[in-house]
């Protein structure tokens, strides 16, 4: 929570102003920040400060490990973050290679399940790392990428944290995650949670113990309308301890994750929080 905040801070006294062309909105921005979950001890990056809907972010990652391309899909799972953007964004709507409403087109879980190949077929990225770390394998290659220049104009958003990065030590697994663009008022909220949950995930269905994650972000940004709340809102409040994230033991395999499993696997215990803060969000 102290990493979070303190990043706010520093984009408040230290951050430049930059013109956004796809909002039309400036942001409040700094470069380069590194923040680190302790998952081997359960302590879950849950923003206190105010409300987190901690659900839609696990369940928005459920939906990336499945590969879903449909904002319907990821309603059904329990989240509306990818409603706006295959809807609402008017560069999507008027794209060729839109299929329909909802349909995201190929973007995050798309590309690691199925990135498509020159000769043909596709690359099931996420398989063959669970295969690996499963057997003890790091071949220093364990990454998984959502990042595909070649068919940005396939999907409705480009990907902000496009990146994961696997490693092995002895019988413990690290995470680092890459993150080019973050609102950190609402999308970081987020992405810490994803982060830890797909280290804590991924080590106990490969039967590993879970280390420590490394969430790297490029952009780090305030919105201008997000800048009051937090700044006269959010900052102002004092922090509580972070609550831990408990999982399904049952769960065990990636199959397992793509079938049967719901949010009714997960629980977060000890959450002491703030009053909700509605930021507005930008597509």
């Amino acid at each position: 929570m102290k990493q979070y905040l303190d990043l706010c801070k520093r984009i408040i006294n230290e951050g430049y102003w930059i013109e956004n062309d796809r909002t039309g909105k400036r942001c409040l921005t700094v470069i380069n920040a590194d923040l680190t979950y302790n998952v081997a001890a359960n302590e879950f990056p849950l923003v206190t400060t105010r409300k987190s809907y901690w659900k839609s972010a696990i369940a928005e990652f459920l939906g990336y490990i499945r590969g879903y391309d449909s904002a319907a899909d990821f309603r059904a799972l329990g989240t509306k973050t990818w409603d706006a953007n295959a809807n609402e964004n008017s560069a999507w709507l008027n794209n060729s290679y839109r299929k329909g409403e909802d349909d995201m087109g190929r973007v995050y879980g798309v590309q690691g399940r199925s990135w498509k190949k020159p000769d043909g077929g596709n690359v099931d990225q996420l398989r063959k790392i669970v295969d690996n770390l499963s057997k003890g394998i790091d071949d220093r290659g364990e990454i998984l990428s959502f990042y595909n220049p070649g068919e940005f104009h396939m999907g409705c958003l480009r990907p902000c944290m496009h990146t994961h990065t696997f490693s092995l030590l002895g019988d413990t697994l690290y995470l680092t995650s890459y993150q080019r663009s973050c609102d950190v008022p609402l999308g970081q909220n987020f992405n810490q949670l994803q982060v830890f949950f797909f280290l804590k995930i991924m080590a106990q269905i490969t039967g590993k113990k879970a280390g420590l994650a490394y969430h790297k972000i490029i952009n780090a940004h305030i919105y201008e309308d997000q800048l009051e709340l937090m700044r006269d809102v959010q900052l102002k409040r004092e922090p509580f301890a972070s609550p831990q994230l408990n999982i399904n033991p049952d769960i065990k395999s990636l199959e397992d994750l793509e079938t049967w499993v719901t949010m009714d696997d997960f629980e977060v215990t000890g959450y002491q929080h703030h009053e909700p803060i509605a930021y507005p969000f930008s597509v």
